[in-house]
């Protein structure tokens, strides 16, 4: 369930304005501050795309020359080239002081919008402004509300349910970047749905037709890791019998889903980063550099930042993977999807087992809207398909749900494999360090990589 997030239509116009002279970016300022435009200012071409990269703006204002005595435009066109590589639907409005009719047709054959010459007239420039902004932001609500549509109409998606407060931050980052090229780290407990987003993001992207390769990166042992990502070829090692293509050729023209980043060796990131950097890797085995084409998409459940400090994870990887950081909060801070997530998934169970329940008791709701649920969405998943399957009337009562049994309970271990066992320990350690993998591996005893083949398998 997708709630829409309508854009206001009185957003605050927001130019940035280059030239290497103060006075012209005084006076434009002095134009447009007063009529209520937000104007930043920088004087240079690579002050400017500093300034892109920190905030989003609705119209560019730019000089052709920032060099004294320069005159050609060629510094002003060869920006703009590169800010048409970098969003060709952003206006940019050309200003000169040595304009021609040559120069101007120039302009607007590299997708500059418009063109005005030093000095200008007032009022001209700042209808140029105005109309531009306008017609800029009433394009990207139409971007952004087709977007949804899209979300909306996509065949064998995930139904998304978030209505809460505290996931509108969430719907808004998938609706922004979602049709962009760049990398997303997603972040959030487990169970909190970061497959569901990656799945999402793909679909809201031109990629969309192309393939979603999704990994756990930090699953795969060491020994296997290049073999997997990168793939092989014949003869390799010893068990290498025939070639086989890697995980980012599979996604080359598509996006490649890391799971569990957090848990890839230092070596390994290392050999990650330089794929990342360069579009280029080669199989094991093999000297051809081949090129990939691929969006990445990462998860993890661990703060990255502080794996950095501790000397865990490269921060120039974390660079890389983390262009825009969407952070899924846990089910106990958006109690206002509890009853609907239930409900979704009682109905998904109720038809897959042909089981006629209608509902919930209010008992069972009070229950669930109570419980802390350390497993987050996946825990109450598992919970209603149990639910659905022991019970013997209309409705979910409190007993079918078992989940104050499930915490009070002691389990008789005479009765239980040493898979339930582990599993049950696991379980243990990991609600008594808040889910950090870090802290329940070593008091465990095992790697990180090796806790996380454990919680896939018992699906913790």
């Amino acid at each position: 369930m997708w709630r829409r997030a309508i854009p206001s239509t009185q957003e605050r116009i927001r130019v940035l304005v280059a030239d290497d002279q103060p006075h012209i970016l005084e006076a434009v300022e002095l134009l447009l501050q007063p009529q209520g435009i937000h104007v930043d200012c920088v004087r240079s071409p690579q002050l400017l795309m500093e300034a892109l990269a920190h905030s989003d703006y609705d119209v560019l204002l730019i000089d052709l020359n920032y060099t004294r005595d320069t005159t050609s435009g060629k510094e002003g066109l060869d920006l703009l080239a590169r800010l048409q590589e970098i969003d060709p639907r952003l206006p940019v409005i050309v200003m000169t002081a040595w304009g021609n009719i040559d120069l101007a047709v120039e302009c607007i054959k590299r997708g500059a919008r418009d063109f005005i010459q030093k000095p200008w007239e007032n009022e001209r420039l700042l209808s140029l402004v105005r109309v531009h902004a306008e017609l800029h932001q009433a394009l990207r609500r139409a971007r952004q509300l087709e977007l949804e549509n899209r979300l909306l109409r996509a065949e064998g998606m995930p139904e998304f349910v978030a209505t809460a407060p505290s996931m509108r931050p969430v719907l808004e980052l998938i609706a922004q970047v979602g049709p962009s090229d760049a990398n997303v780290l997603i972040t959030g407990e487990h169970g909190t749905g970061k497959e569901i987003v990656a799945k999402l993001l793909h679909a809201a992207s031109p990629r969309a037709r192309q393939a979603l390769v999704a990994v756990n990166a930090g699953g795969l042992p060491e020994g296997t890791f290049e073999s997997e990502i990168f793939g092989h070829v014949k003869g390799a090692f010893t068990d290498a019998r025939t070639d086989r293509v890697g995980r980012f050729e599979l996604a080359n023209g598509g996006t490649l889903f890391l799971d569990e980043i957090a848990n890839v060796p230092l070596r390994q990131q290392a050999k990650l980063l330089r794929v990342l950097e360069s579009g280029e890797l080669e199989r094991v085995g093999s000297s051809q550099t081949r090129r990939v084409d691929v969006r990445i998409l990462s998860a993890t459940n661990a703060d990255l930042h502080e794996e950095c400090v501790s000397g865990n994870f490269r921060e120039d990887l974390l660079f890389r993977i983390n262009t825009v950081e969407i952070h899924l909060p846990p089910l106990r801070d958006r109690r206002e999807d509890i009853a609907l997530l239930a409900m979704h998934f009682l109905n998904r169970n109720r038809a897959r087992y042909r089981k006629q329940v209608t509902g919930f008791s209010a008992a069972a709701m009070q229950q669930m809207m109570q419980y802390s649920w350390p497993g987050n969405v996946r825990e109450l998943e598992h919970t209603v398909e149990r639910a659905v399957l022991l019970c013997r009337g209309d409705e979910v009562e409190p007993a079918s749900l078992s989940i104050t049994a499930a915490r009070t309970a002691t389990p008789s271990f005479e009765n239980m494999s040493i898979d339930e066992v582990e599993a049950l320990l696991i379980r243990k350690v990991l609600r008594r360090c808040d889910s950090n993998i870090s802290q329940a591996a070593e008091a465990l005893g095992l790697s990180r990589a090796a806790l996380y083949r454990r919680i896939e398998k018992y699906g913790l």
